[in-house]
């Protein structure tokens, strides 16, 4: 899908121009140091001597971990942007089947992450409100906790009886969180020992987004298909020229095309791969996958020429990051959260609203979404232990798509630990599947805003076509000149055909919009 675009802004990975690239890159491309540093191991670097790829590991050509144990529930996840959330109400999330309620906590300055039940008759704590002493209550029955889990209040209790309010089983399970690169991160395990993981293992840390030289844009959005399948989407980068044609650009062009969309063969190679996950090399680039939820990479677009004395350069290289979070919500469900720092063309940005970015990145998910969605359920009848023999990928644009789904297999056992129910839910109506209002838009700070902002025009557009027309009826034939009265049906017509074309917009482009390739 977005993440091998390798086209300035434009799209998943941001956008100026909504529905066409700026440029096409052929500047000169330079892969970059890990932004996470894997283990030593002795990996021998993998490159298919044939144009095809095997989909069966290769014990001679590969080297893994001894320990071949992967843990899901031992790992960093990242929640939402905090750009995203509102101090003033608490939001509930899914992420690897387990529901938790993010909330600010004001006495203690800092986000909090609680299992989304109250102890009491298990009702969602999202649903509830932050009192006027910073404390989540629960809106079933009013029991009150502060940022440590603890009940603080029960309003049943009578005052003078037991402090029942201080027994263990009033009090939230908490999971461990933290802030890091302007996200909301969350440790799914509420055991003691992990309270102050913190100090023992950070989520993995990218220093440009903290980067001032860098302008930075998020976005996320709940994808109604499943961690896997994202993830081997964004690790391919040969679906680009023909899902998102007219969409996305992959540059250099083949000198020699063999289809209109300018599909060619793409030289993959394996650096390194162990149970952290794996790096890669694709036309220059280099990707990582850091296991078990971010793909990242690096595009260096211009470099800044050095002295001729030998001095450092004044100027940094301009570069793109891609920094895309794969979290596993459940079975036939994920959520991106899409960074794209860069450190250039940033006079841009302020005449581009986040919304306007966010309409470009949402139309290239629902160019691929229904295509996926489809894909994920002819590989769940299959089983997921048969990936390698379901799929015929002989070719190197294959590579990293194999040794994804080798990886998943070799440590994960081919799936993600759900610790639940793991069957994959039905196909629901399209429309509702490539919704997104409720997948993107009501979770973002922005695009509601903007959907609030455009529903009250189209209204006021609305009322000033009804207006107007009040005023022709009511006013009598000579109390107004002909050339008023034809000014006012013009304006309401105007008012009337604008408020319709804003409706369209509307829905078009913040509840559905759908994608048919015939026609591109």
């Amino acid at each position: 899908m977005e993440s091998l675009r390798t086209v300035a802004p434009t799209s998943l990975i941001g956008s100026y121009h909504l529905f066409k690239p700026i440029f096409n890159l052929s500047f000169t491309q330079k892969t970059f140091k890990s932004l996470t540093k894997f283990p030593k191991s002795k990996f021998t670097k993998f490159t298919a001597i044939s144009p095809s790829v095997s989909t069966e590991p290769e014990k001679e050509t590969r080297s893994y971990d001894q320990d071949e144990n992967f843990d899901w529930f031992s790992h960093w996840y990242a929640l939402m942007p905090v750009c995203d959330l509102d101090k003033r109400a608490p939001r509930g999330m899914k992420v690897l089947g387990l529901d938790v309620v993010v909330w600010w906590d004001k006495n203690l300055n800092t986000w909090k992450v609680f299992e989304d039940r109250c102890p009491h008759r298990l009702a969602p704590l999202s649903e509830g409100r932050i009192d006027q002493w910073g404390r989540l209550q629960c809106v079933y029955h009013g029991w009150c906790f502060d940022g440590s889990g603890d009940c603080k209040l029960i309003p049943q209790a009578p005052l003078d009886g037991p402090p029942v309010h201080t027994l263990p089983k009033a009090c939230v399970a908490v999971y461990p969180s933290t802030v890091q690169n302007g996200i909301v991160w969350f440790w799914p395990n509420t055991d003691s020992q992990y309270k102050d993981i913190i100090t023992k293992k950070k989520p993995p840390y990218i220093p440009e987004l903290d980067d001032p030289s860098y302008l930075v844009q998020m976005f996320t959005r709940d994808i109604p298909y499943g961690y896997e399948v994202l993830v081997e989407n964004l690790m391919d980068p040969s679906h680009v020229p023909y899902t998102h044609l007219g969409l996305m650009s992959i540059a250099p062009q083949p000198s020699v095309k063999v289809d209109r969309e300018g599909g060619s063969p793409i030289d993959i190679k394996i650096q390194k791969v162990d149970k952290n996950g794996f790096t890669a090399t694709e036309q220059g680039r280099q990707w990582n996958f850091v296991s078990p939820c971010l793909v990242q990479g690096s595009l260096t677009i211009k470099e800044s020429p050095n002295s001729t004395q030998g001095k450092l350069a004044q100027k940094p290289p301009q570069k793109q990051l891609f920094i895309l979070f794969c979290i596993p919500v459940s079975p036939g469900n994920s959520r991106l959260i899409n960074v794209s720092p860069r450190n250039f063309s940033l006079w841009i940005d302020p005449f581009v609203s986040r919304w306007m970015h966010h309409i470009a990145q949402n139309l290239v998910i629902d160019s691929d979404l229904y295509l996926i969605r489809v894909q994920e359920e002819k590989l769940m009848k299959a089983g997921p232990s048969n990936w390698h023999k379901s799929c015929f990928v002989p070719t190197k644009a294959d590579t990293m798509v194999a040794l994804f789904r080798t990886w998943l297999k070799k440590y994960t056992g081919g799936q993600v630990d759900w610790r639940t129910n793991g069957s994959l839910p039905p196909i629901p109506p399209r429309e509702q599947l490539i919704d997104r209002y409720w997948s993107h838009v009501v979770n973002c700070s922005t695009c509601n805003g903007a959907y609030k902002g455009l529903n009250a025009l189209q209204k006021s557009l609305q009322v000033c076509s009804v207006a107007m027309l009040a005023i022709m009826a009511a006013t009598k034939q000579g109390m107004i000149s002909v050339a008023t009265r034809n000014t006012l049906a013009v304006a309401a017509i105007l008012c009337f055909v604008g408020s319709k074309w804003l409706s369209r917009f509307i829905y078009k482009n913040f509840h559905f919009h759908d994608y048919n390739h015939a026609f591109k």
